[in-house]
């Protein structure tokens, strides 16, 4: 009954009609300036919730012991930047460390498709409109439809689901955007298999070659727990866009990749476990404590929804569709009908 009592204050209107058509809903509120991401869902003993909480701020690079060379993504201008893991690893942190820092950084316009809005940027050098799913666009492909006549410079994609979603992504990234997205995958080699398993085999070479042409960075990332620390930090597989590498995957040589990746290291590459050496003799790591903290200072704002449609006109009770239809033909000119 508390936790139905809690829904109830939490959700929006179409929050609610999602619980009701799909039994489950994805969402994030701030609450006393804390940002938290929400999933409520139907189990046998009732309603359940998954509670992730959010940073106040948007951390940056350094704060959260990443390699420096992940700032070198802030510097493109163009080209295809995956950010890999499994669930719960910290992608959508790693990607918005990368959209602050070209923030800070560049004059760019910069919009992201989120499901759902997690950090709320402030525009600082760079202009940044964040669109969520469900509120702002029906769906990643539409927003991908719409994004490119929006003028962007910097396209962030929140995940990498659907065949039409990774082309649409592949398409923008070609035509000269730089694409940062986040995708589901282990290991390199298990997130450009999913990308070309995601297409009919007659496609697949053609996905292949789109890939190579773009592809700059594939970072892999996941969070260990560092005994002599005590607290987590990222562990990541750094595989940059070489031009051998552009040939392995035209070639389909996937499973070179990660061959790739280990004799790569004077290009700037990493395997986890030569990651993992680097990551042990560090002694600047920065403790997660002093940067995922509420900020009372910086309050989210309120989501906007989208503007309501205009009311339909309607034609009067005693007269049928025909019939006004047929009254507009005859007293409208042709250019007040358009």
């Amino acid at each position: 009954q508390e936790l139905k009592e809690l829904a109830d204050k939490l959700l929006s209107t179409r929050d609610r009609k999602v619980l009701r058509d799909r039994l489950s809903v994805d969402f994030a509120r701030t609450v006393s300036h804390v940002r938290i991401r929400i999933n409520l869902f139907h189990s046998l003993f009732g309603l359940g919730m998954a509670i992730r909480l959010l940073p106040g701020r948007v951390p940056r690079i350094h704060d959260l012991n990443l390699h420096p060379s992940i700032g070198e993504c802030s510097s493109l201008t163009s080209g295809l930047v995956l950010i890999c893991g499994t669930a719960g690893c910290g992608k959508s942190t790693t990607v918005a460390a990368i959209i602050e820092e070209i923030n800070a950084k560049r004059n760019t316009h910069i919009v992201t498709l989120e499901d759902p809005v997690e950090y709320a940027f402030t525009s600082k050098k760079s202009l940044i409109a964040q669109r969520e799913l469900g509120m702002h666009m029906p769906s990643f492909e539409q927003g991908l439809l719409d994004v490119l006549r929006e003028d962007p410079d910097v396209i962030v994609v929140g995940e990498l689901r659907e065949p039409e979603t990774i082309r649409l992504t592949l398409h923008a990234s070609e035509s000269g955007h730089l694409v940062i997205a986040s995708l589901h995958a282990s290991s390199a080699e298990d997130a450009l298999h999913r990308m070309c398993n995601a297409f009919h085999p007659e496609a697949q070479d053609s996905v292949r070659n789109q890939i190579a042409s773009t592809l700059s960075f594939l970072v892999v990332q996941k969070l260990v727990f560092m005994p002599r620390l005590q607290y987590r930090v990222p562990l990541l597989s750094i595989l940059r866009g070489t031009q051998s590498v552009k040939s392995m995957i035209r070639d389909n040589r996937l499973m070179q990749i990660e061959n790739a990746i280990l004799t790569g290291r004077d290009e700037g590459m990493f395997s986890m476990d030569q990651y993992r050496a680097y990551v042990e003799n560090r002694h600047d790591l920065v403790s997660p404590a002093s940067i995922f903290s509420p900020s009372e200072t910086e309050p989210y704002p309120s989501p906007q929804p989208p503007m309501e449609p205009p009311p339909k006109i309607l034609p009067e009770e005693n007269e049928s569709t025909s019939e006004t239809i047929l009254e507009i033909d005859e007293k409208a000119s042709l250019r007040e009908l358009i």
